[in-house]
């Protein structure tokens, strides 16, 4: 759920865009976001990626069971534009046609992402929503 959907109720394109990104790297991970909220880590899937980034070491944040079977390239490229997606500003992701341009073409160069979008854990997913009056823009 993007950030400004969950604190505020605002809705748009950019929503879905954070929300490819998240898929993205849980397809990349092995790991569904939830499953962070569900055990001991201490980071959720967003930051554990970005971590991962940050120290150079993305392919540690790969799914085990890819190891040997995959482009180290593309794996690197996947993570890169899952983080582009989840970024906190929704100005600040892309768009899903570029989106597609990006994962189609390495001629299109990628822009370093920022640190994403984090959120304060909790075991009760419906907090979230209460008392939001969802906004479509």
């Amino acid at each position: 759920m993007s950030p400004e959907y969950a604190m505020h109720g605002h809705f748009s394109v950019k929503s879905d865009v954070f929300s490819f990104g998240v898929l993205v790297l849980e397809i990349v991970s092995g790991k569904k976001n939830t499953d962070f909220y569900q055990s001991n880590h201490a980071d959720d899937l967003l930051s554990h990626a970005w971590k991962n980034w940050t120290e150079k070491t993305p392919l540690e944040f790969l799914d085990p069971t890819l190891r040997g079977s995959y482009s180290r390239n593309e794996v690197n490229r996947c993570i890169h534009i899952g983080l582009l997606c989840v970024q906190e500003n929704p100005s600040d992701r892309p768009s899903m046609a570029t989106i597609a341009l990006m994962l189609n073409s390495y001629s299109v160069t990628l822009s370093m992402p920022r640190q994403p979008a984090s959120f304060l854990r909790t075991r009760n997913p419906n907090r979230l929503n209460q008392g939001l009056d969802a906004k479509i823009n």
